[in-house]
């Protein structure tokens, strides 16, 4: 079903596209925490070399870490681990996009949430053309 499911799918992993011009013209520079395999070879129209990232699981582009996120993106050189500092202890852990999902935010009056909003205060007043 593997070799089904590259040639079906575009959000789990890498298409059959993507792995051949991986094998042929990608270099593997580096793997982040997630096992997410970023790769750079090639040049686009304006003379960059080309990177990208293969997932490790579903295509999701808030998987990428904010240090590889610059590098895909040209902002920095070298690989984050040679040009970035180490993380700083406040700094949290990546979560997951949660749109859609039951841990999704809901604020109160939400369909989800039983639809009660709160009843208005009566600070509003309407705007009015004719009000001077």
């Amino acid at each position: 079903m593997g070799i089904l499911a590259n040639i079906f799918t575009w959000w789990n992993g890498a298409t059959i596209g993507t792995a051949l011009y991986t094998s042929r013209k990608g270099t593997k520079v580096g793997e982040d925490h997630q096992g997410n395999i970023y790769y750079e070879g090639g040049t686009d129209p304006n003379g960059l070399v080309r990177r990208w990232v293969i997932y490790n699981g579903n295509n999701d582009a808030s998987r990428v870490p904010a240090e590889w996120h610059g590098w895909l993106h040209h902002t920095i050189e070298g690989t984050p681990e040679s040009c970035l500092p180490p993380p700083r202890i406040w700094e949290r852990d990546y979560t997951p996009n949660a749109t859609g999902t039951p841990l999704a935010y809901r604020p109160s009056g939400a369909l989800e949430k039983g639809g009660q909003r709160q009843k208005a205060t009566g600070d509003y007043e309407a705007w009015s053309p004719d009000a001077s």
